[in-house]
């Protein structure tokens, strides 16, 4: 292995020599106590350290890295505390996590470290958020992503390098290229001849380098690193090295041949640049000596002090705290100057107030700068706030996605509409295993509101009629938010923007121009998890929300001599149970109306929980009422027979009479 030294001084070149062989003696520490049933997995990067120590000791202490599970250099380059490192592993308090994930799977702000979640690719667009926060921000500031060759062919990996390229955001590419994904070879992965080929097609800068070589990649990343902070843009490198044990230890190596195995091991990047060194004069035997015993005994000491640290004990009220970033609410009361408006209107006011309100806030989504997304929420949003603010992006639902929770990362707001709720499928993993989790995993919000138009009854067909609340409001850590009218939605957008929380924000296609109401022209917030009581009575209790609201309104209409409480739910997490047990309480009969299907739905919870806590007040049996069970059609006979409007009269009127 050839080492180009010129003008890195000796004292660089020692510092990077121990950063290497920390990690290094660390993962052999592990592996021994992974034998003795002391950590429960290990995924070793041994024969890979000179990538994490290179690259960390290119960047500048805060700027953000984001590593992979063999990155441990990344760790120890950035000083984190052994003692919390070895706590991590061990499922301890001390640890990132507190116990609740294990491994790599864990960030810390102190250290500007992301750490990753197994599904890999989201990590990617996160780091296109944290960048274009920098960029935003004129933080001259590069956000480095690791992933492995294996990664490279995730969609999640193809939307983040097009939305860097279009974005021009200062994000290095770090792919690892070592050989195998778990156990399959590289040419059963991907047909272009080196990985970086990929980055051509989208316009961005690719290099090759040699990644057992850690001159070659401090020198060369660092030179990369200083021409984006002087010129924002990504960049994709590919380091070439090799994975010398098993994707995790159980799984071992004996899928590799034999000779590649020993053609890489001789390449080992600690022990040829240890020889390099001796060689030049720069370190002798008794300096390395003294490294590995310095070492050696901040290894002990930091075990030393994870051990004596008490196991993890299961305190319900602090794991059920931890699933939601504390938010106080402050009411801002409406003002007394009122306006009929619009659905569609009101949620376009409210957006607008939030853009003036916060500064750091960031829309993004398909065509919702000039054109003004397909409803025209948006429109003249961008001649007011700038493109930079109200942002166009490819179609990419999660790589956006994630890009959201890059910002909120690094201290921005961030709005993202679904151009139809039905679309949120494919951007579904980082809603549910990244923003939701966040929070529980290390303490970090998803300061995210993602805009769901949605719902039946304007003939679009299967992949634009959805209402798929149930999707999300069975995941803890996210909150879900449908209201039913103009000056809920304003009210509620708001909050939900105030709310550091990820938000899901369920707006109704149908509702949008068709229904109006006296709304406040100033700014107002609406707490979370209180329902409205539309109507009042003694027979019945009806619980729906979104547009089956209005079904229910029109059928009361219908039928003057019902007595019921209807009640508008607004807000399905959190949920207003109280509302809802002291009316069934009151009448002893529930009906609860959703438009979408019933099996697995709101109204299935809503019923159980009734049952459990109201079962001595019900007179009859708790009845739901939902949409056929099959998808959305599109003909409009198709679609009348779909919906539960007519459906719900009919046992609306047998609820009564039983």
């Amino acid at each position: 292995m050839h080492y180009q030294n010129d003008g890195i001084p000796e004292s660089l070149q020692k510092d990077l020599y121990r950063s290497m062989l920390f990690p290094r003696m660390i993962e052999e520490k592990m592996l021994i106590l992974l034998r003795q049933g002391k950590v429960s997995k290990w995924f070793s990067g041994i024969g890979q350290e000179a990538i994490s120590i290179g690259v960390t000791h290119a960047l500048k202490p805060e700027e953000y890295i984001l590593p992979l599970h063999r990155n441990l250099g990344v760790f120890t380059s950035r000083k984190v505390p052994l003692k919390r490192l070895f706590s991590q592993w061990q499922g301890k308090a001390a640890g990132f996590t507190q116990g609740r994930d294990r491994s790599f799977h864990f960030g810390t702000q102190e250290y500007k470290i992301v750490g990753m979640i197994s599904h890999l690719g989201p990590q990617l667009g996160v780091a296109d958020g944290i960048a274009l926060a920098d960029l935003l921000n004129d933080r001259k500031r590069v956000t480095a992503v690791f992933t492995g060759e294996g990664g490279t062919s995730e969609g999640d990996f193809h939307e983040a390098l097009n939305i860097a390229s279009v974005w021009d955001l200062p994000v290095l590419f770090c792919i690892e290229n070592n050989g195998y994904g778990l156990s399959t070879p590289t040419e059963e992965q991907f047909r272009c001849e080196h990985i970086a080929d990929k980055g051509k097609g989208y316009g961005m800068e690719s290099y090759v380098i040699e990644g057992n070589n850690i001159l070659e990649v401090y020198t060369k990343v660092s030179a990369i690193c200083e021409s984006m902070r002087k010129h924002p843009r990504p960049v994709m490198v590919e380091f070439k090295t090799f994975r010398m044990r098993g994707h995790e230890e159980a799984s071992g190596t004996k899928y590799v041949p034999a000779e590649l195995m020993e053609t890489w091991a001789a390449r080992d990047p600690l022990e040829n640049y240890e020889t390099f060194l001796l060689e030049k004069g720069i370190l002798d035997d008794e300096e390395i000596k003294a490294i590995r015993i310095g070492i050696q005994s901040e290894i002990e000491e930091g075990l030393q002090e994870a051990g004596e640290e008490p196991e993890v004990e299961f305190d319900e009220g602090h794991e059920l705290g931890c699933v939601y970033k504390t938010f106080e609410y402050e009411d801002t009361p409406a003002g007394t100057t009122y306006k009929n408006i619009r659905l569609i209107d009101a949620v376009s006011q409210g957006l607008r107030q939030s853009m003036e309100r916060h500064p750091n806030l960031v829309l993004m989504g398909q065509d919702i700068a000039g054109y003004g997304g397909v409803f025209k929420v948006t429109e003249g949003f961008a001649d007011t706030f700038g493109t930079e603010r109200v942002r166009n992006t490819p179609i990419c639902e999660s790589a956006v996605i994630s890009a959201a929770m890059g910002l909120s990362i690094n201290g921005m707001k961030a709005m993202v509409e679904m151009q139809f709720a039905d679309f949120v499928s494919s951007g579904f993993n980082p809603v549910v295993n990244y923003l939701a989790k966040v929070h529980y995993r290390w303490n970090q919000a998803a300061d995210v509101v993602i805009r769901m138009p949605c719902g039946a009854g304007v003939g679009a067909g299967p992949f634009h009629s959805q209402t798929n609340e149930a999707w999300f409001t069975k995941t803890p850590g996210l909150k879900v938010v449908y209201p039913a009218f103009p000056y809920d939605a304003k009210g509620l957008l708001a909050t939900a923007i105030n709310d550091p929380n990820p938000v899901l924000f369920f707006e109704h296609k149908a509702l949008y121009r068709s229904i109006y109401q006296n709304v406040p022209t100033d700014y107002y917030t609406l707490p979370f998890g209180q329902a409205a009581l539309l109507k009042e009575g003694e027979q019945i209790s009806i619980v729906a929300y979104g547009a089956a609201v209005h079904w229910a309104l029109s059928t009361l209409e219908a039928h003057p001599e019902i007595s019921a409480d209807l009640i508008d739910l607004r807000s399905l997490q959190p949920l207003d149970t109280e509302c809802i047990y002291r009316s069934v309480r009151k009448t002893g009969k529930l009906i609860i109306l959703q438009e979408d299907t019933l099996f697995g739905g709101v109204a299935s919870d809503i019923s159980a929980l009734v049952m459990e806590h109201c079962f001595e007040s019900l007179d009859a049996p708790v009845k739901r009422v939902g949409s056929l069970e099959t998808p959305i059609p599109f003909a409009a006979a198709l679609e009348a027979g779909f919906l539960p409007k007519q459906r719900f009269e009919q046992e609306l009127m047998s609820l009564i009479e039983y």
